[in-house]
């Protein structure tokens, strides 16, 4: 990006924090669950109930656990039963399983949130169609863009879903102390993102402690609150931990595939104590476009949108991606960011 194009992105990134920040809330967000899947249907239930959310938004689907993805016909079954029992106030989509994780060559979020299309579907190394949600400043998705952004509350246990919620429960209105860790690796066709991290750290750096590193991963820190990287996988989980509420994930191929082995899964973000992640179910070459911006996403999580909301708005073409959290967490109240020194 040239120092021009970077100034005007800035400005225009600015203006829009500046805006005061409304957010999807308990009320309009609806829960669905596996029908037959009682793990399913058990965190849909203690999800509903920790956040209050109302018993009428809590939805059961014909969705089949066993399989990693849902085939393309009985997705538009479901989404047609859907059509009939979700009125236009359910702004976002809650969904309480880990697999499936894709609905034909799209993410299972993707597709919940977007409606089945190929044109948000690649294959090789191809662009996408846009998210129209993509950068917006709306607390109603539905209502303005007809989009229900979607996340799974999904993790590799049944306590490590349940802790999941908690995290973000316990993440609200914190505003927490904390660090943003942008890592440019020596791995070159997964930094893609680098321009975006030295944006973000330039960007944010005034007010969030944000941290730019040359290295393979982060190491013995205990103040997570954002972690971008690029990488097949990403060593020393073990040795840090997360702020509740905190964002991580990495650009690599297959990240999103739950239950993969060939690269790391998403969910080991999860299971490290993270409260959101995203990464995409099949190959999407290494298109930044596909991939969270890491200015966009710190930008609106730190100006009090949800994490759902800031998430979803960070990611162009997001069909085949995959985002997984706790949806409703919000550590940050609304700021005038334009305000800061």
């Amino acid at each position: 990006m040239t120092r021009r194009r970077a100034r005007l992105f800035c400005g225009a990134l600015l203006a829009l924090l500046a805006r005061p920040a409304a957010a999807i809330d308990t009320n309009n967000l609806a829960v669905l669950y596996a029908a037959g899947d009682n793990d399913s249907r058990v965190l849909a239930g203690y999800y509903a109930t920790r956040r209050g959310i109302p018993r009428e938004h809590v939805v059961a689907v014909d969705v089949d656990t066993g399989q990693a993805t849902l085939p393309v016909d009985r997705f538009r079954r479901v989404q047609r039963d859907l059509e009939t029992r979700l009125g236009d106030d359910i702004q976002a989509l809650a969904l309480t399983w880990t697999r499936p994780y894709r609905v034909g060559c799209m993410s299972v979020t993707s597709a919940f949130a977007l409606g089945f299309d190929e044109r948000y579907c690649a294959v090789g190394c191809e662009a996408t169609a846009p998210s129209p949600y993509f950068g917006s400043s709306s607390a109603t998705p539905w209502t303005d863009h007809r989009v229900r952004p979607a996340m799974l509350l999904a993790a590799r246990s049944r306590p490590g879903a349940r802790e999941l919620v908690d995290r973000g429960i316990a993440a609200d209105a914190t505003n927490p102390p904390g660090t943003a860790y942008l890592i440019i690796t020596s791995d070159r066709h997964r930094n893609t993102r680098a321009p975006r991290f030295e944006l973000a750290h330039r960007l944010f750096g005034r007010w969030q402690n944000t941290v730019l590193l040359h290295d393979d991963a982060v190491r013995d820190r205990h103040d997570i609150l954002f972690y971008f990287i690029g990488a097949r996988r990403v060593p020393a989980l073990d040795t840090i931990s997360f702020r509740p509420g905190a964002i991580a994930d990495h650009l690599t191929s297959t990240g999103g595939v739950l239950d993969g082995t060939r690269q790391m899964s998403i969910l080991a973000w999860i299971e490290a104590g993270a409260t959101g992640s995203y990464g995409t179910v099949v190959e999407p070459c290494n298109y930044p476009q596909k991939f969270p911006d890491p200015a966009l996403v710190m930008g609106r999580y730190i100006n009090g949108d949800t994490l759902i909301e800031a998430y979803w708005k960070s990611v162009q073409w997001p069909g085949q991606g995959v985002f997984v959290g706790e949806p409703l967490a919000r550590p940050f109240t609304a700021r005038d960011t334009a305000s800061q020194p």
